[in-house]
């Protein structure tokens, strides 16, 4: 990644896009924007990593709830990269309660409460720690892309 605005940031398809068939739908709203994805792969998350992803709500009365839905079925893991890819892949999210979401975001188009179909991370600093937390180094490739030529200026490709 050369140009300094040019992110990584960490998109989780929860169960409930994975029980209701719907994650081609939501890969291909990011590969049309032009993310590149750099990591994909299908997980069950443990009790552990949950308690820690989730460990800023752990005093919630919803914690315990969250963790035991986030297991209940395999999770699909994305790195995505671009430029300012943390705030585009926000967008393309929309608001966190699906009843709020803007119509044509994910959640805004696929969810209506809580249960909010994916996860994004919501800043450069967490999206550095969630993909730590969640893919080895090997699991993240670098590799060109032709199209990248045209989804991007000159100077904003160096």
């Amino acid at each position: 990644m050369k140009n300094k605005n040019k992110e990584r940031t960490l998109v989780i398809l929860k169960p409930d896009a994975l029980q209701r068939g719907i994650l081609g739908q939501i890969i291909e709203r990011f590969e049309r924007k032009g993310l590149k994805i750099v990591g994909l792969k299908m997980a069950k998350l443990s009790e552990k990593i949950l308690a820690n992803h989730y460990s800023h709500h752990r005093k919630k009365p919803f914690f315990k709830n969250l963790k035991e839905y986030m297991k209940f079925s395999p999770v699909v893991l994305m790195v995505l990269e671009g430029l300012e890819a943390v705030s585009v892949v926000r967008k393309i999210v929309g608001a966190t309660r699906g009843f709020e979401a803007e119509a044509g975001s994910i959640r805004g188009d696929f969810a209506l409460g809580t249960r909010n179909i994916v996860h994004a991370s919501d800043s450069k600093e967490a999206a550095k720690e969630e993909i730590k937390r969640f893919f080895s180094k090997k699991e993240i490739f670098d590799y060109p892309r032709l199209i990248e030529e045209i989804i991007y200026a000159e100077d904003e490709r160096s």
